[in-house]
């Protein structure tokens, strides 16, 4: 258990650091046993743009396997990003997670909207 955990605090050492030297837009992924979240976030301004979880009301209700809700939710936050017409480039910020499962599910529904990160 204690290998895994630094292996964890590793990986997400080393995507931020990649991250941090892009003045890029950032997608930040949080995944818990039950439910995901996305957030955008501009970091120059300190601020979140946009965000979508499973615990949104038009997710609650749904009876479906969690690979498919991250999906949705990956269309959900994609949608919005083409509403507010946000041309800049992105980046994924899975944090410790492996892209793998619910965090590659979420992106290739954000995919599926056309954004490109």
């Amino acid at each position: 258990m204690k290998q895994n955990n630094i292996r964890r605090s590793r990986r997400a050492k080393r995507i931020r650091l990649k991250l941090k030297s892009k003045n890029n837009l950032r997608l930040s992924l949080f995944r818990s046993n039950s439910h995901i979240y996305a957030q955008l976030i501009d970091d120059v301004k300190g601020i979140t743009l946009l965000s979508a979880s499973s615990i949104e009301k038009s997710f609650r209700e749904l009876k479906e396997p969690p690979k498919k809700i991250a999906y949705k939710v990956g269309e959900k936050i994609g949608e919005k990003i083409k509403e507010k017409k946000i041309i800049s480039k992105i980046c994924l910020d899975r944090g410790c997670y492996l892209y793998h499962g619910r965090i590659k599910e979420l992106a290739m529904g954000v995919r599926s909207k056309g954004i490109k990160f």
